[in-house]
């Protein structure tokens, strides 16, 4: 059962994004009202009520969230760490400074809960890894950019 945990990021939750290897699913309703969910890897805490992520500007996902704002995510990682959260997106920076493809979006805490099981517990989210050089410097470029506007914005 789901247990309301408010607005605020918890402890946890906050390490493990600030970690840097954990990967969001973002969830969201298209003009037609289809589901549709993206796995995002660059993601930064703003604060304890925000969250920056960084999403390809012709993805599906990213025109579904400009279209309608709100948008899940969910988070599943090692500690036991399964919350999802119910937010407002707004886009913050278009296009990245880092690469012309990517935005910059923020999602404002409306609410979050907590998913954990009292039958199972997660022991590791999704692991990634690098498919290149390029992808690596990308990637670290993408998520110092949201540490710094963390910071700024």
């Amino acid at each position: 059962m789901a247990k309301h945990v408010g607005i605020k990021l918890p402890e946890d939750l906050v390490n493990v994004i600030k970690n840097g290897k954990t990967v969001a699913i973002l969830a969201t309703f298209s003009e037609k009202g289809l589901p549709h969910t993206t796995p995002i890897q660059c993601i930064y805490p703003k604060g304890l009520e925000s969250i920056l992520l960084t999403i390809n500007k012709d993805h599906a996902g990213y025109h579904n969230m400009v279209w309608q704002k709100k948008v899940m995510l969910c988070f599943l990682d090692e500690g036991n760490v399964a919350y999802s959260i119910l937010g407002r997106a707004g886009v913050v920076r278009a296009p990245s400074l880092v690469h012309p493809l990517m935005n910059v979006v923020r999602v404002d805490i409306i609410d979050i809960k907590s998913d954990r099981s009292v039958l199972s517990r997660v022991d590791t989210g999704v692991r990634w890894s690098y498919t290149s050089a390029d992808a690596e410097e990308l990637s670290v470029a993408l998520m110092n950019e949201l540490k710094e506007l963390a910071q700024t914005l």
